[in-house]
């Protein structure tokens, strides 16, 4: 008996499998994008606040993936992409999943509110409800929007960042949240064109499955293209600068003709080279965010931001 299987029948979980539920890659876009969306804003912040604050960011998101994959523990053991979660593959109980997610979500509001301010606390904590209940237990089961809707919960992040060194909200911060915003519907539908029939056999109403593959790959092309005035309006806003529009520029030039080249094709083509325009579409959706908010940082560190929006 391996020890893989030991542990899938004793139900041993260990640290690894604590830890893959959070979703790290998922939590370093989290991190990422607060720590940008705090470095930006115009407040200054003391370093231990400030580390102290994006750690309790990372454990908020933290938690929204544990819930998550408690949530959908009965979908994830159907689809082949997430089989091997810690639930499905018997390594965590639902009920040590639910636990760990729930403490870590108390944990982390409470802790930044008395870190940084109760104003970015309240936005974490409805950050949490609403990727565990709004996207996860009403909308991804519910309506091929699941991902459009849901998206913005992958986009307050940054949000949070800035919330925590000023206290509220501003047109550059919704700016953040709007990039993020737009760019999660093709970047997932990408991904799902070539998951083929996973969602179906999950009975997750996913564009591909309600509209079809045909649609869905207009839809990409669509996004890639309405992505574009948000992110220039970011890259002219007070925080953008040289460096953040010639990275908008290209990422966009990219990503645009990425979703073209998506819309161009049918499904015997892609089949033959076995989706690998779709593939190198999401890979390279995934560079787009952290580089955007990477050039935003840059411009901050460089001295290169615009002495003021070029619209006031």
């Amino acid at each position: 008996m391996s020890e893989t299987q030991a542990i899938q029948q004793t139900g041993e979980a260990g640290f690894g499998d604590f830890l893959a539920l959070l979703k790290p890659r998922v939590m370093s876009l989290v991190v990422f994008t607060a720590l940008v969306g705090l470095i930006v804003a115009p407040v200054p912040v003391h370093p231990v606040v400030g580390f102290a604050s994006i750690l309790f960011i990372a454990l908020g998101g933290g938690a929204s993936g544990a819930l998550n994959m408690w949530w959908d523990a009965d979908i994830d053991a159907i689809m082949r992409r997430t089989q091997g979660r810690p639930i499905p593959s018997g390594k965590v109980a639902p009920g040590e999943a639910l636990g760990f997610g729930l403490a870590l979500s108390g944990l982390s509001v409470a802790m930044l509110g008395l870190a940084a301010n109760w104003f970015a606390a309240a936005f974490l904590a409805f950050t949490i409800f609403f990727y565990v209940v709004v996207y996860s237990v009403w909308l991804k089961r519910l309506t091929p929007q699941n991902i459009v809707i849901g998206g913005a919960a992958g986009a307050f992040p940054p949000m949070i960042g800035w919330a925590v060194a000023t206290g509220g909200v501003s047109i550059e911060s919704l700016l953040m949240f709007a990039v993020i915003f737009m760019w999660t519907p093709p970047h997932f539908w990408a991904l799902a064109l070539f998951m083929k029939d996973d969602y179906g056999r999950a009975g997750v109403p996913m564009l591909t499955v309600t509209h079809g593959r045909k649609a869905t790959r207009a839809h990409v092309l669509a996004y890639t293209i309405l992505l574009i005035p948000f992110s220039l309006a970011l890259a002219l806003s007070g925080i953008g600068g040289w460096v953040t529009l010639g990275v908008t520029l290209i990422l966009n030039a990219i990503f645009v003709f990425g979703g073209w080249k998506i819309w161009h094709r049918d499904e015997a083509t892609a089949e033959a080279d076995s989706y690998r325009v779709e593939k190198q579409v999401f890979r390279f959706s995934l560079s787009y965010v952290f580089l955007t908010f990477g050039a935003l940082a840059l411009d901050m560190l460089l001295g290169t931001r615009w002495p003021m929006a070029w619209w006031g």
